[in-house]
């Protein structure tokens, strides 16, 4: 498959290793330009491009850059991205700022798709990138880990569940990306690494209300 890598951090890096390591075509971009990236090419074989190339031609792109970074991609590159992935998660405390939307409730990655102009399919933001990188296992082995995926295309949702599967991974749907919320940091779900029936509970009882650690703090700068 062609693939399009933004962000070369912790998942984006990890996913741009292991997916040169199964054989796909793979473009990465940052936001520090191609020749940041010139390890990391040599090293799997993906090709570092511009930020405005790495769509092009592209079946599957992924956007793993953190959330606050989001407005500062230009939608129109994602015009004729036929499946759109989102990794990111808001981190109000940590990284992101206040962002006032997520604060009011609007799932993080409807945040992205309005911002983006493009349907995303929510992936790959539940789990640490040492566990994506090593934890995968062969489809059928028991306590498979289990990921939970976003969306509102069932077609495009079943593409990047097959993705997920060649990485060694279980998926459960969650429904659509107004419910993804069920997958956000400080749910159940999140870092779990659970399988399938440990995964649909724990996304059962999560609750669309953000805990004090996962809001920014009274008086916090927006992003």
């Amino acid at each position: 498959m062609r693939i399009g890598i933004i962000g070369s951090g912790h998942i984006g890096g990890t996913l741009t290793r292991r997916l040169r390591t199964l054989g796909h075509d793979v473009l990465v971009a940052n936001s520090r330009g191609p020749e940041s990236l010139a390890d990391l090419a040599v090293e799997t074989g993906a090709r570092a491009v511009a930020i405005g190339a790495v769509t092009q031609d592209r079946e599957l792109v992924i956007v793993a850059i953190p959330l606050r970074s989001i407005p500062d991609l230009d939608p129109a590159i994602f015009a004729n991205v036929p499946v759109l992935v989102d990794t990111s998660n808001y981190y109000p405390q940590q990284r992101d700022g206040l962002i006032a939307e997520i604060e009011a409730g609007e799932p993080e990655s409807g945040w992205v798709e309005r911002h983006l102009r493009h349907p995303v399919i929510k992936a790959f933001n539940s789990i640490h990138a040492e566990h994506l990188f090593g934890s995968g296992a062969a489809a059928g082995t028991p306590d498979r880990i289990a990921l939970p995926v976003s969306g509102d295309d069932a077609a495009t949702k079943a593409t990047v569940i097959a993705v997920i599967d060649e990485l060694g991974f279980d998926a459960v749907d969650t429904g659509t990306i107004a419910r993804s919320w069920r997958q956000q940091p400080g749910t159940p779900a999140y870092g779990a690494d659970l399988p399938k029936a440990g995964l649909r509970e724990a996304l059962d009882r999560a609750s669309p209300e953000r805990s004090a650690e996962w809001r920014a703090k009274p008086g916090s700068p927006a992003s």
